[in-house]
């Protein structure tokens, strides 16, 4: 097996994937709701006033349940 082959996949899967795990590690910290963080300490501050205006916004907009016709 040619060497030169081996090592063209080898670095064009991991460049690939190096670039689709911080693609997806940027999109997990803006989804976030977290006003500090720390990586090595591994401190986290939730910002919990904002979670919960927001289910208060998805709940008002909700359409009412229906009646069901369970006997």
């Amino acid at each position: 097996m040619d060497s030169s082959i081996f090592d063209a996949v080898f670095w064009s899967f991991f460049i690939t994937s190096s670039i689709g795990l911080i693609i997806g590690l940027v999109k997990i910290a803006s989804k976030s709701k977290c006003s500090e963080c720390s990586i090595c300490g591994c401190y986290i501050k939730r910002n919990i006033e904002l979670e919960l205006e927001e289910e208060r916004i998805e709940l008002a907009s909700r359409p009412p349940p229906s009646p069901s016709n369970n006997i």
